[in-house]
């Protein structure tokens, strides 16, 4: 379990290495993620034990949140002077993704037989 934690979190490292040497416009974390993808495709499954770890840091996911609602918090006047802007984005944002997803699953739903 430690090696597997070890691996995840060295493919997050990696992508913050890269993402910062190179200048790179993708957050370290979604290249690391990419990172250990590619391991994954490379040895064709999921290991036992990186599915067991993986799934012991997806189910206390909650305690990484902790630090952004603490950062919200110390920051409120700040967002509460851009709240309209902020508000916008968000709104704008997610009906963009819930578009571009019915729009992916229409054409990948395509080739896919009826059920």
């Amino acid at each position: 379990m430690v090696g597997y934690l070890t691996l995840i979190l060295s493919c997050q490292l990696l992508g913050e290495v890269i993402v910062g040497a190179l200048g790179l416009p993708v957050p370290g974390p979604v290249l690391g993620m990419a990172f250990l993808f590619a391991f994954l495709l490379i040895r064709g499954h999921v290991p036992d034990a990186l599915g067991a770890t993986a799934d012991g840091l997806l189910r206390n996911m909650s305690l990484l949140f902790v630090p952004a609602g603490t950062g919200v918090i110390m920051h409120v006047t700040l967002l509460s002077e851009a709240l309209v802007p902020l508000s916008l984005a968000v709104a704008i944002s997610t009906s963009a993704a819930i578009v571009v997803t019915a729009l992916m699953m229409r054409v990948l739903s395509k080739g896919a037989p009826n059920e």
